[in-house]
């Protein structure tokens, strides 16, 4: 497959081929070509040349429908579901409307629950409102979908960006339920421990070109990481200095709880430091990340920065203390998709940037959104291009460079580097890094990558039922000695 888009060659006679049963993943780096494929298989993209051939049948020119009915299914990372409607409406509105009908059988629907639930060994909840269930919950749906769809191939682009370990492996076993039935599954991930784990073979792009493939047993992550990247990408730990005596803390937590969410936890954050935070979903994790952030205002305890107590009952306290917030989900929750990297890089700045009229002085924004593109190493030609169509990684550094813009002191990541290549996740830690041992800025980081936070933090805060439930550091502080203690927890 070949495939132009303007001056950009997105991909130069790419081959891959995956066989009933075979589970087979496809990994390059953001930008690399995987998306263009899943839409080429789909029928969303046609190709400038090549050609996909399904079971024997070649198929020059494949429409979404044709690629239906062939059994080509893709499972994206919003999973394409209608929230506002339930699960056996979802699970219906996949067979009518692929069998041309217009009204809806609510026992048609509910049968179609019945047996997506037993071809899954899963009880889905027919009236269960899809917008309401957690991630894992709607990617069930997702996948009950595609199977009922009678699906051959499924794709699943980056299906494990936001569960839990034990939902991750709840989803291995499906996928190797599916192999068993002889459905080939294409899957599309960053994670490499992932990657390893689940599959038979590996194609991996670079730049829209195969650059390795073969059987996933001749594969580990230094090779996968030097197929996608083109270069080693060593792990460097972060090395934290402490202060002088009797510097205060940057961010001191004082007995803080959230009716409901967070109980009682106390810890401090000095200047520089890296501090990680650990727990399950539904641990109070993000909970506390969004107190600090003055996004639970009905908050009780103490905070204190840099010695001196604030209170943060709304965002715009937290942004006047010095405290910034990178959420999880970027597209939703950090970013405006339409309107380019200057202005998401000076949304949270416009004050800094208004004259004695409050009209904003763009000269001086843009001079200040080019400083930031240079300092976080965003790969644009042009801040006036829109942030959409940026790579992942390059969108989480507009997120992460707006918030520095606003000169905190204090860096509060939720997921940093969720759904971000391997070579833009070495980048944004070093970034990261380079920021707290040069500018003093004092980072939360609150993941569930035990890779991630043993590599950048001095100390891991473990979260469980919305408690501190201990701490790593040292020799302990271990990918292994992460995924143990969570497991003890849950």
């Amino acid at each position: 497959m070949s495939k132009r888009f303007g001056g950009v060659q997105a991909l130069d006679q790419v081959s891959l081929g995956i066989a009933p049963g075979e589970v087979r993943c496809l990994a390059g780096e953001n930008g690399s070509g995987k998306s263009t494929v899943i839409k080429i298989l789909s029928g969303v993209h046609r190709a400038d040349g090549g050609e996909v051939v399904l079971a024997g049948v070649s198929r020059a020119a494949l429409t979404p429908r044709d690629a239906i009915a062939a059994g080509v299914q893709v499972i994206y990372q919003d999973f394409s579901l209608f929230p506002n409607l339930s699960v056996a409406e979802n699970l219906a509105a996949g067979q009518d409307l692929g069998g041309r009908r217009w009204l809806l059988s609510r026992r048609r629907a509910r049968r179609a629950v019945a047996e997506a639930s037993a071809r899954l060994g899963v009880a889905l909840d027919p009236d269960a409102e899809v917008g309401d269930l957690p991630v894992a919950g709607r990617q069930l749906v997702a996948i009950a979908r595609a199977l009922l769809a009678d699906v051959r191939l499924l794709v699943m682009d980056e299906p494990t960006t936001a569960l839990t370990h034990q939902e991750v492996a709840r989803l291995f076993q499906l996928v190797q339920s599916m192999q068993a039935r002889g459905i080939a599954v294409l899957f599309v991930s960053h994670k490499m421990r992932e990657m390893l784990a689940i599959a038979d073979s590996l194609t991996v792009l670079r730049n829209g070109r195969v650059v390795a493939e073969g059987a996933m047993a001749d594969f580990d992550e230094a090779r996968i990481t030097r197929a996608m990247t083109g270069h080693d990408s060593g792990a460097a730990r972060h090395h934290w200095t402490p202060p002088l005596p009797g510097t205060p803390p940057r961010l001191e937590v004082r007995n803080l709880s959230v009716p409901g969410e967070v109980a009682d936890v106390s810890f401090s954050l000095m200047p520089g430091e890296v501090v990680g935070v650990a727990g399950l979903l539904g641990s109070g994790r993000t909970e506390l990340a969004l107190a600090l952030f003055g996004m639970r205002p009905g908050y009780a305890g103490e905070i204190r920065m840099d010695g001196r107590p604030v209170a943060l009952r709304s965002v715009s306290d937290a942004v006047a203390a010095g405290i910034a917030y990178v959420p999880e989900d970027r597209l939703t929750e950090g970013l405006f998709p339409a309107r380019s990297i200057d202005d998401n890089l000076l949304a949270a700045s416009l004050d800094r940037f208004a004259g004695p009229a409050g009209c904003l002085d763009g000269a001086a924004g843009r001079r200040a959104a080019a400083g930031a593109i240079q300092d976080m190493a965003i790969a644009t030609p042009s801040g006036d291009r829109a942030v959409s169509e940026l790579s992942g990684g390059n969108q989480q550094r507009v997120v992460i460079g707006r918030w520095l813009l606003t000169r905190a002191r204090v860096l509060v990541l939720n997921g940093p580097t969720v759904g971000v290549d391997v070579g833009s996740k070495a980048g944004i830690h070093r970034t990261l890094r380079d920021l707290a041992r040069e500018q003093g800025l004092a980072v939360l980081m609150v993941s569930d990558d035990g890779p991630e936070l043993a590599e950048n933090c001095g100390r891991v805060l473990l979260v469980h039922r919305g408690r501190l439930a201990g701490v790593l550091e040292g020799e302990a502080l271990t990918d292994a000695g992460i995924t143990d203690r969570l497991r003890a927890l849950a």
